[in-house]
């Protein structure tokens, strides 16, 4: 099978790759390993940026987005029973939708299945040669059969443990990360979300109220990285989230069915360079932020915006310049958001480390942000507007 671009990886970053470039004329082929069940199944963030709204509109993706997804205008952190909100828009001008990551990934397969476009499920990639040529080629199994794709450029969007990244010459490949000793319980319920996504910063540890719908509440706990989810029942959990939240009387927080349980385990890693010869990695084979901030999926759109407007020049009259660049641009984007995440991270956890001294500076740190508009004001941009990229499609 021949090819322009070969894709590893149906996740967020290769299934945008795939609709940038057919926009553009240029034909790629998606090799996903797992299967498409597995796939629309996989429950992550679901905090659409302003960039990636956009990016859905203009490939004319975005009308089950629009019609069940909700838009998010505030940001609260909690601390000492107080609450500091942020009015996104009043801040910022723009604001966030809530639309889960599996349904943005339903939405891009079904249009791509629909297209006829080349999307092979479970083709598990054995490994990527000829990166350094004018021809790599992929290996992978299908249906217990070998076989090669043949293309002119490779994007690795297949993940931290991705043969995307395996490929890149170790001896170039400069790998940094931070391993938390803490992890997010987290759970879905049917109950009422609060009204905004609200953070707290408690003595016993932080939590997160969020939504996947109005019927549909996403909350987690900080716990300790070696947690089993089903250790803790509902009653246990409910009755922490409360206290954490500061909800004494117990009537702002509204209770249902929990019937889903998981733990994110939280770790901040960035990797460089994105590219070698050929071969090109996006997403999460090159970045991973703690969850806190919501960045993972609008980093790896806003990495495959720049990618496919490189490839679009290079087909387009040949210079190979925008596609030199591509890692240089993407690798400071990727530590910003890494920075701004892991210092949210670091505002609103409770550290087992921390002394007395580092516990009040911490929560002198809040102090300031609530008393201050430029301090929210560029939270709120940093939560908002990080991976937002006007001059690219």
């Amino acid at each position: 099978m021949r090819t322009q671009v070969g894709i590893i990886g149906a996740g967020p970053a290769g299934l945008f790759l795939s609709h940038l470039l057919k926009a553009q004329g240029i034909e790629s082929v998606i090799l996903e390993a797992r299967s498409r069940p597995y796939v629309e199944g996989r429950v992550r963030a679901g905090v659409l940026e302003p960039g990636t709204i956009e990016t859905l509109g203009r490939l004319g993706l975005d009308a089950r987005m629009r019609r069940e997804g909700l838009v998010d205008e505030g940001l609260d952190m909690r601390f000492r029973g107080r609450t500091i909100h942020l009015d996104l828009p009043g801040l910022t001008g723009k604001s966030v939708m809530i639309y889960g990551q599996q349904e943005v990934v339903k939405d891009l397969i079904a249009a791509r299945v629909e297209a006829g476009d080349p999307l092979v499920f479970e083709a598990q990639v054995t490994r990527i040669e000829g990166i350094e040529t004018d021809r790599p080629r992929i290996h992978y199994t299908e249906g217990g059969t070998d076989k090669v794709l043949e293309c002119d450029f490779v994007a690795g969007c297949d993940g931290y443990h991705g043969a995307g990244r395996a490929t890149m010459p170790q001896d170039i490949l400069q790998v940094f990360e931070q391993v938390y000793d803490f992890a997010w319980l987290g759970v879905l319920a049917r109950a009422r979300p609060m009204p905004d996504m609200t953070y707290t910063n408690s003595d016993r540890g932080f939590a997160l109220c969020s939504r996947r719908s109005m019927q549909v509440s996403r909350l987690y706990l900080q716990v300790p990285a070696d947690t089993d989810p089903n250790s803790w029942s509902d009653d246990r959990f409910w009755d922490e989230l409360h206290a954490r939240m500061f909800d004494e009387g117990r009537t702002e927080i509204e209770e249902g069915e929990i019937f889903q349980r998981d733990l994110a385990k939280l770790r901040a890693f960035v990797a460089a360079p994105m590219q070698h010869g050929r071969l090109f990695l996006a997403g999460d084979a090159v970045h991973i932020v703690p969850p806190a901030g919501a960045k993972g999926l609008n980093m790896a759109v806003a990495d495959v915006r720049v990618l496919s407007r490189a490839l679009t020049e290079f087909y387009r009259t040949g210079s190979r310049a925008e596609l030199e660049g591509y890692s240089t641009l993407c690798v400071e984007r990727a530590w910003r958001v890494v920075r701004f995440s892991s210092t949210l991270t670091g505002l609103l956890h409770k550290f087992g480390h921390h002394t007395p001294m580092q516990r009040n500076l911490q929560l002198a740190e809040l102090e300031y942000i609530a008393g201050s508009r430029n301090a929210q004001a560029s939270i709120a941009e940093q939560y908002v507007m990080l991976n937002y990229l006007p001059d690219y499609p």
